[in-house]
């Protein structure tokens, strides 16, 4: 555009195209003639020759380029097109520096553009007129620069900023990979089903290289060096979970299977899969509450005590004389255990709870739950004496648990031996669970139709000493050795004479009796009854292996303090068997509403105690200033 508003690219003059790398550039930039100033002026005033007066012209248009699209486009926004599209190049280089080779290839293709670009003829404002010259001459430096030399110079700025490195050759030989490069833990976890046999011919077959077809990378076959671990040690993104091919589904029946089939949910694999050495670990606490509504504040040294170094598989707690709100007790057990448990089961008999929480990822192993209840009293309604059971199998291993309440009196010993005998016999397990050895199993006594039996709670056995005496002899006990006690014990002696609980044993006791204290402290019975320390609280266990089952605790919870019984635990490691798919399983059923409000009970106690820290230290700081 001129001064007075007229366009000065009409009507001109333009030249063809050129043959070279920018033809299509110099076809639509405008060619001005060039302008004789002496002659002119001549003509203007003829009296005026000798002088010369300089004619302003406006500044050539910057020369455009022309784009993809078919549009000019202006150095300018050719030069923020071209930074945009370098900085998007380095964020999907591949290797984020680029390579030398790379590097000279981009040089050399820089020098022959800029060699085109300069072998092209020049239009005439560029190198003829002085006007021109010295219009040019008080432009900007990168406004005076040629079109070439912007993007040239942009060009090197971009690509020092981004570092080359040249490739680094090694200075010696490389080590050799060990192609069995997981870690121990990893190839247990992500082993390979040893049923599928075709894997091992496939190791035979490539000369020790492990195939996994069936992952649907095909890339991650080529040059994978791996012994029997699955492929999550070479990419996180896959599950930790053994694979499993379409052909394997096809010949196996998750439906009904056999202890040795391939693929059984319950078989041998998934044992061994989540319990290498087939060992579960089994939690049991009796209680006998006196009926108190009140509840502890605490329970984790009921449930998790310190002395542990790790949570078991399996809690179960027997409570006799439980409190009036079942449901209360139950949310405090769940608030306890925390989110990797879940309540599995509970049943009760009048005032006999019976809870069972297994681990959150191990309930798709377990079957159905039964469970059955025996009335010790001549009166049924009465259900404050008796007996409730229940039974499960976990994997193939059945198990019985039972928690019962005797007849109370020092004197009355045959009429908990009826007790026992009625039990046995009344209580009606298994109900449609199938037997796993019917050849043990006998119809008059229930204990013989499991794999694994525990029996706890308030057995009501006394020591058959005065009280005088027998402080005397707990004085004299050192180190935990209370033989000298227990050869009082009714219990110990009725079950050397085999007239109860036959076939069960009972770990070595190491505790102090725990019957009966006064409520919130540690003295035994200051009343007039004067009732003379016992042992009611017990544990017994029996197996149809005499090996299967292992002892790890049997101790008493001193620090619950809220009943005239002290809780007892027994800890033990109960070893599996693989299962059948043919047995009803309980499909992940639990009490979720129990275990939301346990859990929402723990995140509210967290916060109030947050809270407590938080206000008792400002409540220092406010001291101290």
């Amino acid at each position: 555009m001129t001064e007075n508003g007229e366009d000065c690219t009409l009507n001109r003059p333009c030249e063809a195209p050129g043959k070279g790398d920018y033809g299509d550039v110099e076809s639509k930039i405008p060619k001005t003639p060039l302008v004789d100033v002496k002659s002119t002026n001549k003509n203007n005033d003829a009296g005026q020759a000798d002088r010369e007066i300089p004619v302003y012209l406006p500044l050539p248009p910057s020369i455009p380029k022309v784009s993809k699209f078919g549009k000019s486009v202006s150095v300018e926004d050719s030069m923020r097109t071209r930074k945009l599209r370098s900085s998007q190049e380095s964020l999907s280089d591949r290797a984020e520096t680029g390579s030398s080779t790379d590097s000279l290839k981009d040089d050399r293709i820089s020098q022959r553009n800029e060699q085109n670009f300069n072998s092209r003829p020049q239009p005439a404002f560029a190198v003829g007129s002085p006007v021109f010259q010295d219009r040019k001459s008080r432009q900007p430096q990168h406004e005076a620069q040629p079109y070439r030399q912007h993007s040239v110079s942009d060009d090197q700025r971009g690509r020092a900023a981004k570092a080359r490195l040249s490739p680094v050759q090694p200075t010696g030989p490389l080590p050799t990979l060990d192609s069995n490069f997981a870690s121990a833990t990893l190839r247990a976890a992500n082993r390979i089903d040893r049923d599928c046999l075709d894997y091992g011919m496939l190791v035979k077959e490539k000369g020790g290289e492990c195939l996994h077809r069936n992952l649907s990378d095909s890339r991650l076959l080529e040059n994978m060096g791996s012994d029997s671990t699955s492929v999550n040690s070479m990419k996180s993104i896959y599950s930790v979970l053994s694979p499993i091919r379409p052909q394997d589904v096809r010949n196996r029946s998750f439906l009904e299977g056999s202890m040795l089939g391939s693929g059984a949910l319950l078989g041998a694999e998934e044992l061994d899969r989540h319990f290498p050495d087939r060992q579960v670990g089994v939690y049991v606490v009796t209680w006998n509450m006196q009926g108190e509504k009140f509840l502890p504040t605490n329970l984790n040294d009921l449930l998790l005590p310190t002395d542990s170094d790790f949570a078991q598989d399996l809690y179960v707690i027997g409570v006799q004389e439980g409190c009036p709100d079942r449901r209360e007790w139950e949310t405090c057990l769940q608030e306890t255990l925390g989110p990797h448990y879940v309540m599995l089961y509970t049943a009760s008999h009048g005032v006999l709870y019976l809870t069972m929480f297994i681990r959150r990822d191990l309930m798709w192993f377990c079957s159905e739950v039964e469970h059955a209840t025996v009335t010790t009293r001549i009166i049924s309604q009465i259900k404050t004496k008796g007996a409730v059971g229940i039974t499960f199998t976990f994997f193939g291993t059945s198990f019985l648990f039972i928690t019962s309440h005797f007849t109370s009196g020092d004197t009355k010993v045959y009429e908990r031996i009826l007790d026992y005998n009625k039990i046995i016999e009344a209580l009606a397990l298994p109900k449609s669970l199938p037997d796993t050895n019917l050849y043990r199993s006998s119809p008059a006594d229930v204990t013989t139709r499991f794999d694994q039996v525990f029996w706890f709670g308030d057995f009501n056995f006394r020591l058959g000493k005065d009280r005088a005496e027998i402080e005397a002899i707990m004085k004299r006990t050192v180190g935990g050795d209370m033989s000298s006690l227990l050869e009082h014990d009714q219990l110990s002696n009725q079950m050397k004479d085999g007239s109860i609980f036959k076939g069960f044993q009972e770990a070595p006791v190491h505790f102090f009796p725990t019957y009966k204290f006064d409520i919130g402290c540690d003295n035994y019975d200051t009343t007039s009854k004067q009732r003379t320390p016992s042992y009611t609280d017990r544990v017994v266990f029996r197996s149809r292996q005499a090996t299967d089952i292992r002892v790890l605790k049997y101790n008493s919870c001193s620090s619950i303090k809220t009943s005239d019984h002290r809780p007892v635990i027994a800890v033990f490691q109960v070893k599996l068997r693989p299962g059948r798919d043919n047995i009803p399983l309980c499909g992940g059923l639990f009490d979720r509403s129990l275990y939301l409000e346990g859990i929402k009970r723990r995140m509210t106690a967290r916060e109030l105690k947050r809270r407590e820290a938080i206000s008792s230290q400002s409540s220092t700081i406010c001291a101290i200033s």
